[in-house]
């Protein structure tokens, strides 16, 4: 997992660029692990929910397919390293505006919603991780319904 995180880091980051690049890259990572870990909420991870993922990761960061994929591959790894979303929901909360932090659960939602099928697990997680990241409820349904609609 080390060496891959370096390869990552390495290949896509100028290191005279400071450490504003190394938390841009640990956002990347932490939203990237929040969405790989909504797509296995119910132990099956469909070709879908992935490629909504490379899509929402790529809208998102601007992000090349190669960078994509590899962010992706990383995100994999540190989910399964991660022992509760805390890690990742606290960076998140640190950096993130309240608006960027509702633009996430949004594509949590659409993460969920792209196997045509809302599993009761998918729904739990992401009410958790709507609430560890201080997202209102009232987000958390609008967010819904837009999702539904998309």
């Amino acid at each position: 997992m080390l060496t891959r995180l370096q390869l990552f880091f390495k290949a896509h980051l100028n290191e005279n660029t400071g450490n504003s690049t190394t938390l841009e890259h640990k956002l990347q990572l932490a939203t990237a692990a929040l969405m790989v870990e909504m797509s296995s909420a119910d132990d099956t991870i469909n070709d879908e929910e992935e490629e909504k993922i490379r899509q929402l990761l790529h809208h998102r960061f601007q992000l090349s397919n190669e960078e994509t994929e590899s962010l992706i591959a990383l995100a994999h790894d540190k989910k399964h390293e991660a022992t509760d979303y805390y890690e990742f929901t606290s960076l998140l909360n640190k950096h993130y505006t309240q608006a960027q932090k509702v633009k996430l659960v949004e594509d949590l939602w659409q993460i969920a919603f792209s196997d045509k099928n809302l599993d009761k697990f998918e729904e739990h997680l992401l009410r958790r991780l709507a609430e560890l990241l201080h997202v209102p409820h009232q987000d958390f349904i609008r967010t819904k319904h837009k999702a539904l609609k998309k």
